[in-house]
């Protein structure tokens, strides 16, 4: 089978299109012939090996573990080993593979049942793809981390993204009022997936306005928590879904001496890969969220959809097709 395979960090440049053995399923697994995969910042942080937390979360410290990037797939179920119950051949299915080996920029995977759920029915396969990493951080870090009400001024930061139009949508549906903050080129895209308000971060800081919110979905993380803290209702929440080590860090210190001394609350998402993806197929199959897709591009042009990837101007999801 064909697969995109590097074997050391670097720029994308270190990616190569080879022939490589095509897996067999084990008892518990499923064979998935993938047709299409999606890119999250899980990929470049695997590939460039920066930060460096993500060598050493599992990426391998001198070189990559896993040759073989990509956490999101869908595709349809080739096999089955012989302790699968759950899925069976031909079966349309969509999963994040982060907790599994990753392995999605292939044209086959082997992968545990519970990895996947079925594929949405009303998703072509490349839309099933951008969603099981992107749309679960999202839904963990509005309704699990965020407890998200009805009614609730929320701010999105880093809305244009791939988790973030996802958060945007998903506040929206528990009925919250919504604002997406994200650069220029990004602010249509924002107002397309529903935000009520959108604010470009190149010229306005919404740390330093006198708009107050019950909720922050961080995935930037670019401010100081304390900034965070001056702009949240008295009771709210601030959920950290992304940033740099050492944002994250301060979250883990100072977040939780404020969250016990005050009645705003600090928290940091802690992924868990592949919860509610049925969930969030019912959401997308009743049209209350919908993938957004920026570019797609051929397995062959992983390199480039990286490239784009990396220079930060996409909106939504970056698609690989098989």
């Amino acid at each position: 089978m064909k697969a995109i395979v590097y074997t050391k960090y670097g720029s994308p440049d270190v990616l190569a299109l080879k022939e490589v053995d095509k897996p067999v399923a084990k008892d518990n697994e499923v064979l998935v012939r993938i047709h299409a995969a999606s890119i999250n910042a899980w990929d470049w942080g695997l590939l460039t090996g920066k930060p460096f937390m993500a060598r050493v979360s599992g990426g391998g410290l001198r070189k990559p573990k896993a040759t073989i990037l990509g956490c999101d797939i869908a595709g349809q179920v080739e096999a089955v080993g012989a302790n699968v119950s759950l899925l069976h051949v031909g079966d349309e299915v969509f999963g994040d593979l982060s907790g599994s080996g990753f392995g999605a920029f292939a044209e086959y995977a082997c992968v545990r049942e519970d990895v996947l759920a079925l594929k949405p029915t009303n998703l072509t396969f490349e839309q099933a793809a951008a969603v099981p990493q992107a749309a679960v951080i999202a839904l963990q870090g509005v309704r699990d981390k965020g407890h998200v009400q009805q009614g609730q001024k929320v701010l999105v930061n880093g809305a244009g993204g791939g988790a973030g139009s996802f958060a945007v949508q998903i506040a929206k549906s528990f009925g919250a009022e919504v604002t997406g903050v994200d650069n220029a080129n990004k602010l249509d895209g924002m107002r397309a997936v529903g935000a009520d308000h959108v604010i470009d971060y190149t010229r306005e800081d919404f740390t330093q306005g006198g708009e107050l919110y019950d909720l922050i979905v961080d995935l930037e993380a670019h401010h100081s928590i304390f900034d965070y803290r001056r702009v949240l209702n008295p009771g709210g929440i601030y959920v950290m879904a992304g940033g740099s080590m050492g944002r994250i860090f301060q979250g883990l210190v100072v977040g939780s001496i404020l969250s016990v001394i005050g009645s705003k609350k600090f928290g940091i998402l802690a992924l868990k890969p592949n919860k509610d993806l049925a969930f969030l197929a019912e959401l997308i199959e009743a049209g209350k969220v919908v993938p957004t897709i920026d570019s797609r591009y051929a397995l062959s042009e992983a390199a480039d959809a990286l490239r784009h990837f990396g220079e930060g101007r996409f909106v939504g999801k970056i698609v690989i097709t098989m």
